[in-house]
């Protein structure tokens, strides 16, 4: 089966349809985007140029069974279509993160949050957080 994500004219995608493999094959049966848009286009009275495909098997950046990654994540509703990076990536978390078009992933502008919770920390569900005020990741304990 094949996938592809329905792009609204701000590039969210709107939702994500699934094509049986024979409905994207070109005239040599090879699967061919084009033949899928057109075909979807066709369905749906969506603009072909608005359907894009995705792989189920990709997310951020890597091909879960080992394929070749195939733009950035498997598209999700709410999901941002980037044409010119050709990847789906989620909405940015907080004004100041920064895309990793390699993984079409979120990084805070500091790096990933600690990883030295003891196990009491763990335990009691305390966690990293990221406060944009601070520019920080600071332990975040639930009230009990």
């Amino acid at each position: 089966m094949a996938h592809f994500a329905k792009i609204s004219d701000t590039s969210e995608v709107l939702t994500v349809h699934v094509v049986n493999n024979s409905d994207i094959l070109n005239a040599d049966g090879v699967e061919d985007e084009s033949v899928g848009q057109a075909y979807l286009k066709k369905h749906s009275n969506w603009p072909a140029q608005m359907w894009i495909q995705t792989s189920y098997n990709t997310k951020n950046g890597t091909h879960k069974k080992g394929g070749t990654p195939f733009r950035g994540n498997y598209a999700g509703i709410g999901m941002i279509w980037d044409e010119d990076n050709n990847i789906f990536y989620s909405k940015k978390p907080y004004p100041s993160w920064v895309l990793n078009t390699t993984t079409a992933t979120w990084h805070s502008p500091i790096g990933d949050a600690p990883d030295d919770l003891t196990d009491e920390e763990e335990a009691a569900g305390t966690r990293y957080v990221w406060n944009e005020v601070g520019q920080s990741w600071d332990k975040e304990t639930p009230a009990a």
